[in-house]
């Protein structure tokens, strides 16, 4: 398989397995007719890609797209999952980890983001000074489809 055309392969099978199974209405796999199954099928291919491919490029956004999936499906199916800030920034933290394992590039970001999040899910007694980060999470989960416009546009202007 050539490298270019192994993203779109491992993307056609998964999207055709999770919709050949929905067809197929299989009692046992039920929970999984979401579109979190979505998001993990896509980050399952990026990090497929990446490594079958030798792509490392593709571990970062494959990562966050499985963490996310993975995130908004425990949310839906299991009361015990935990639904705070934190969480994201763990996510990208880890994403951070995968690719520094592969591209040796990202390690401190990548350790600041866990212990970030490890502190701000875990630690009950925190310094009065936290609370302006709780409360710039609480502004960005309202407004995240702002911020991913903003990047957008970022990224348009930043090609030219």
């Amino acid at each position: 398989m050539r490298k270019q055309h192994s993203l779109t392969a491992f993307l056609l099978i998964g999207i055709g397995a999770y919709f050949l199974l929905r067809q197929l209405k299989l009692p046992i796999i039920t929970d999984f007719y979401s579109w979190p199954t979505l998001l993990i099928i896509l980050g399952v291919a990026f990090l497929l890609h990446a490594y079958i491919g030798k792509d490392y490029d593709k571990l970062f956004p494959g990562a966050i797209l499985l963490g996310f999936g993975i995130h908004f499906h425990g949310l839906n199916h299991y009361g015990f999952w935990i639904d705070h800030w934190g969480i994201y920034t763990l996510i990208v933290g880890v994403a951070f980890m995968i690719r520094f394992q592969k591209t040796k590039t990202g390690l401190l970001p990548g350790l600041l983001l866990i212990i970030l999040s490890i502190f701000a899910v875990f630690v009950s007694n925190k310094p009065s000074w936290f609370h302006w980060i709780n409360s710039f999470m609480a502004l960005l989960e309202s407004f995240w489809p702002v911020a991913l416009v903003a990047l957008g546009v970022y990224l348009l202007i930043k090609r030219k």
